[in-house]
């Protein structure tokens, strides 16, 4: 009886690693920021922008499949100041059909310190440096101005009205660029409770995905 039992132990403890492997195995989320592959052939766009654009980056590289090789910055852009430093880095040296870009709500956050990161008549020259550095390229840009923040507070803070006021200088650095304007504020505001998460700048994914089909759009038509 002894003779028989070895056998089936010795079975079931080989067994138990390749189990807790199974069940510790979850899938693997794909990360906006990773690096893709491009299919030949076709057209390469660029998305530059904060935690917002890294929210709706999946979404709209699954829409435009097949249509455009939908890459973004390997970061959150940050500020404009930031922008200034690593736009080189981000652009590299392939060519880019169509860039869609946004600066704006890491400019106008309040520091520990009490004051905006970045001062609007300092936002409104970095941006301007940064769309002449983006001409360069060639390519088909698109401004999307910077989404709404909610009434409730939120942290770090930041004024719902200071939004208005930096996408207005945004504006006329477009307008002297000819540089259109994706306006993802209008679009965000008139749905705000339904896609945004609650006392935060942030969305939902089910909003996440409805500003990407929005995106989406506005590269399609560049590109055509």
């Amino acid at each position: 009886m002894k003779t028989k039992l070895i056998p089936l132990l010795c079975a079931t403890l080989l067994a138990l690693p390749a189990l807790g492997q199974a069940q510790n195995t979850k899938p693997k989320r794909s990360n906006p920021m990773a690096p893709i592959r491009d299919v030949v052939g076709l057209p390469r766009v660029l998305l530059i922008g904060d935690s917002i654009s890294i929210g709706y980056t999946l979404p709209t590289r699954e829409l435009l499949k097949g249509k455009a090789n939908v890459h973004r910055i390997p970061t959150n852009g940050g500020p404009t100041t930031k922008g200034l430093v690593q736009i080189d880095s981000w652009l590299g040296d392939s060519k880019w059909n169509v860039i869609h870009f946004n600066w704006g709500l890491h400019d106008l956050k309040f520091m520990p310190h009490g004051k905006r990161q970045v001062t609007l008549v300092a936002y409104e020259k970095n941006l301007d440096s940064l769309v002449r550095r983006l001409k360069q390229t060639g390519a088909k840009l698109i401004w999307r101005n910077t989404t709404p923040v909610p009434e409730a507070k939120v942290r770090p803070q930041r004024i719902p009205a200071d939004v208005v006021s930096y996408n207005a200088a945004a504006k006329r650095v477009m307008q002297k660029h000819r540089v259109p304007i994706h306006d993802l504020y209008s679009f965000a505001l008139a749905r705000l409770e339904k896609i945004q998460l609650p006392a935060n700048v942030h969305f939902t994914p089910e909003g996440s995905a409805a500003l990407a089909d929005e995106v989406a759009k506005d590269i399609l038509d560049a590109l055509k």
